[in-house]
């Protein structure tokens, strides 16, 4: 049996849980000396109101190898096959501590972490694309094989509506950070790779979604696409963002979710986005 896991750093429609036997494991929230486990004790209200209240940017951090080794011996029986996805190991511990769980728990499943080399809805359709694979009847390596091309493919491009959450965290490049908070303009954000990197910037909220919309459509023209739409605490421009992104993108399936806040504390409200990768018939 296969079962399938993703860390909080993701995002998916609440429905796919269930729908396509998802099971998450929490990222941990830390505010002060107390640590909250991201959609169990605190929710995406209750993290900015704390964090507004608080004047203090809270730090984030990946769950234990004891956090999955726990989690795994839940929903698994000896010799099931567990493919857990995570948020890329260039910015989170969180695929470290999955290897670690994979090796202590080696004689009992094969565990298989998997690097997303992104976050967001991007791990999302990941595990959705698993488990319709998986249902197809298809192996495991064909299913590794194709979230591969998936990774490789995927697009992932943000804009934030203040510098201060990122420049503090660290998350961006610290000299682009500073210099794009100094001159009160709009970062565009490119996670590829793994990486955050700013890569341009502009001076109005508006220009900033025309800048997502024409690097989505410089990507991929008119090839279909998956798409997720993403805010953080803006749904208002989250909806602009989706029109626009049904206007000018050929989406075979498009989903609108809240960013997570494990990835949110890292970049502050008001961030918006949107993510793409190539839809292939009959997967």
């Amino acid at each position: 049996m296969l079962h399938i896991v993703m860390d909080t750093a993701g995002d998916l429609p609440v429905e796919w849980l269930e729908e396509y036997q998802i099971h998450t494991i929490p990222i941990n929230i830390q505010f002060g000396d107390k640590t909250y486990l991201q959609g169990v004790d605190i929710s995406n209200v209750e993290f900015y109101r704390m964090a507004k209240e608080s004047g203090t940017i809270p730090k984030t951090s990946q769950p234990t190898p004891t956090q999955f080794i726990n989690l795994y011996n839940r929903i698994a029986s000896i010799g099931d096959v567990i493919l857990s996805i995570h948020v890329t190991g260039k910015l989170s511990g969180t695929l470290h501590s999955a290897q670690i769980a994979a090796r202590e728990l080696a004689a009992q499943y094969n565990v298989i972490p998997f690097d997303s080399n992104s976050g967001t809805v991007a791990m999302g359709y990941m595990c959705r694309e698993a488990r319709l694979l998986d249902r197809a009847g298809s192996t495991i390596n064909d299913i590794i094989n194709h979230l591969d091309s998936i990774r490789k493919s995927i697009r992932i491009v943000l804009t934030l509506d203040s510098m201060e959450f990122a420049r503090m965290s660290g998350r961006v490049k610290t000299l682009q950070a500073v210099l794009a908070s100094i001159l009160n303009i709009k970062p565009i954000i490119d996670l590829k790779e793994g990486i955050l990197d700013v890569t341009d910037r502009v001076r109005t909220r508006k220009k900033s979604i025309t800048c997502l919309i024409d690097y989505m459509v410089n990507v991929f023209g008119k090839l279909p696409v998956n798409v997720g739409v993403l805010h953080a605490q803006d749904p208002e421009a989250g909806k602009i963002l989706m029109s626009l992104v049904k206007q000018s993108l050929n989406c075979k399936e498009i989903v609108f979710s809240e960013l997570s806040i494990g990835i949110a504390a890292n970049l502050g409200p008001g961030t918006i986005g949107i993510v793409a990768y190539p839809y292939v018939e009959g997967k």
